[in-house]
């Protein structure tokens, strides 16, 4: 499985990477699936696109966007991805992200270029990769990263000490996770004001 950031790319770049790794399925994990800079990402002429070069378009932002309409995913109004990851519609989307891979070579899809920047790696293929699926992120370079790189690539960043001899590389791996979050999460400015 893949994943997808579609940038400021001009749509037939999009759909040439798209078809360098052979992706036949696009699921669109935006909460919103509109662009304002780049309206040829908007879902209907995003679908449209694709479906004239073979490749079938999902929406499954509600599933699995990180900009969730469940309140109980927030604290202080920013979104927690532990908590959206436990909710039966996020695991319905992840469910449904793997029925389609049986038929398809799907690629997540989002707006961010750098996989890092993502929720689609830091939250949605954190659970496929420990379901056992394979993810490789596909870069705007052309090029593919698999995701233990990516996440290596995160440890690096962060400057997190491996050799530390009280931390399992479990724990190592879900503290950048956690790190890398704070960062990246949603924050809903009027939710964080509720009493």
């Amino acid at each position: 499985m893949f994943t997808i950031g579609h940038s400021t790319h001009p749509i037939e770049r999009f759909i040439e990477l798209l078809e360098r790794f052979a992706v036949t399925c696009v699921c669109d994990v935006r909460s919103s699936p509109y662009s304002r800079r780049n309206p040829h990402f908007n879902r209907e002429p995003l679908r449209d696109s694709l479906n004239r070069h073979a490749i079938s378009y999902i929406f499954l932002g509600a599933e699995l966007g990180g900009r969730t309409k469940d309140d109980s995913c927030y604290v202080d109004g920013k979104v927690q991805y532990a908590l959206l990851a436990a909710t039966p519609s996020f695991r319905k989307g992840l469910q449904l992200v793997l029925a389609e891979s049986r038929e398809s070579t799907v690629a997540l899809m989002c707006a961010e270029k750098e996989p890092l920047d993502c929720h689609r790696t830091i939250l949605v293929a954190r659970h496929l990769s420990d379901l056992g699926v394979e993810i490789e992120h596909i870069l705007a370079t052309g090029e593919s990263e698999r995701h233990e790189d990516t996440l290596n690539r995160l440890i690096n960043l962060l400057e997190l000490d491996r050799t530390d001899m009280f931390l399992t590389e479990r724990e190592v791996v879900d503290r950048a996770y956690r790190l890398r979050e704070e960062e990246i999460a949603y924050e809903d400015t009027k939710r964080a004001s509720r009493p």
